[in-house]
């Protein structure tokens, strides 16, 4: 695998990689805020969904994302709730990489994705 070139694009709400300029994968995300509902909550990044472009398969370019991903998190000091399937399982094999969040995040992450 070449190298990748992983960009964060907040407001589309992408987390992506390129291959020499093209587009390779990316975590379509959300960022969990308080809300005057849930004062206490704290931030949390919500991987929605993860994909690698056909043809890109079988690279690792997925786990790099995800662990770029969680690295991201932990140096903004947020959690991160995998309700991407294949985020969760790479967390599920990467607990030293990957720390849960606690449940309140996690249900109020879920009533977000819900909700919009």
């Amino acid at each position: 695998m070449a190298d990748l070139n992983i960009r964060d694009n907040r407001p589309q709400g992408r987390f992506e990689a390129y291959e020499d300029g093209q587009a390779v994968g990316a975590i379509a995300y959300v960022a969990l805020v308080a809300t005057p509902e849930t004062p206490a909550v704290p931030a949390a990044l919500v991987a929605v969904h993860t994909v690698v472009e056909e043809g890109y398969e079988g690279k690792g370019i997925a786990g790099t994302l995800v662990r770029e991903f969680y690295a991201m998190a932990a140096r903004e000091g947020a959690f991160v709730v995998p309700l991407c399937p294949y985020a969760a399982r790479w967390a599920q094999r990467h607990p030293e990489a990957a720390p849960e969040a606690p449940p309140e995040v996690v249900e109020a992450a879920k009533a977000q994705v819900r909700s919009a």
